[in-house]
């Protein structure tokens, strides 16, 4: 297993270069990554041998985008020359917390590992953080994403970012066949139960649904907001709500919260933390603070030990 981090949080594109495709077009399904997770546990070099079609029981392609989701959602890691390791994230989460995605609270903290990562998915950390609407049709968001791609000199064809585009949408949106609650053997992602995106009736048009998110666990939230603080608070002691709302990496863009709905659940998170986190309301501007130290991973064992 590698020492890597729970999470490995890319706030902006000025650092790891944007990666587009790896998915083979299919938005990951459940199953995919507990399989990825043992694969890996049993050999670093799993993904190359023949032999995962047979134990995955999946055609080349799809064998390629378990690798690819694995990486992307923070579970494993690439370690170079087509070897592949097993994170802590992956071995807490998959190996003893929550094996099948059975609770809520592993989707959204999969959502978030995954919009956090623009150098493997930069579709995803493109269209939640930095898309300043609410709507987008698919011809939108790639010509927004293709323009980026030359900017930063990502080398991307169109044709590619039209595919990213497409596997973003069916990742958040089930299929139309799909009824209500998604099965194992479902060919929909599972981060389709989030609820986050919606298709409106007008065909090839979409929107983010903005507000409360009544299955996002406190905990789970509390982990991701300590996540962004730590990394908004290099030079500073304190964050502004706003920042915590709109900014960029931020739980509020993440989560799709209204700021009624972030205020809520920050103000569970200091409860629950006995003010650990505290929203402080002074001169009509409200801040975050952090008071005292709080591994988010510990927050995470909580919330499993809870459900337990």
């Amino acid at each position: 297993m590698s020492p890597a981090p729970a999470s490995a949080r890319t706030p902006d594109f000025a650092g790891p270069k944007l990666g587009f495709a790896g998915h083979e077009t299919f938005p990951f399904r459940y199953g995919w990554l507990t399989k990825g997770l043992l694969g890996a546990q049993r050999h670093a070099m799993f993904f190359s041998q023949p032999s995962a079609l047979v134990t995955l029981g999946v055609g080349k392609n799809m064998v390629q985008s378990i690798r690819h989701w694995g990486i992307a959602t923070g579970v494993l890691e690439d370690m170079g020359r087509g070897e592949i390791a097993t994170t802590v994230l992956g071995e807490q989460l998959l190996g003893r917390w929550d094996p099948y995605l059975e609770d809520a609270g592993s989707l959204w903290w999969l959502h978030w590992q995954l919009v956090n990562r623009p150098e493997k998915a930069a579709a995803w950390h493109y269209a939640f953080f930095r898309w300043t609407r609410q709507e987008f049709t698919r011809g939108e968001l790639t010509d927004a994403l293709t323009e980026l791609a030359e900017r930063q000199q990502a080398r991307s064809k169109r044709s590619t970012i039209e595919r990213d585009v497409d596997c973003l949408i069916r990742t958040y949106l089930p299929g139309k066949s799909s009824k209500k609650g998604l099965a194992e053997e479902s060919f929909d992602c599972p981060l389709a139960e989030l609820g986050l995106l919606r298709p409106l009736q007008d065909g090839d048009r979409y929107a983010f649904v903005i507000g409360h998110k009544r299955t996002l666990p406190v905990l789970i939230f509390g982990a991701a907001l300590l996540e962004f603080l730590e990394c908004t608070r290099a030079e500073r002691q304190t964050v502004a709500l706003h920042d915590a709302l709109y900014g960029l990496g931020s739980p509020g863009q993440a989560f799709k919260l209204s700021e009624n709905a972030l205020v809520e659940l920050i103000e569970a998170v200091q409860e629950q933390t006995g003010g650990a986190i505290e929203l402080d309301d002074t001169a009509g501007l409200k801040q975050l603070y952090l008071r005292r130290p709080l591994d988010p991973s510990a927050l995470l064992a909580r919330h499993y030990e809870e459900q337990a």
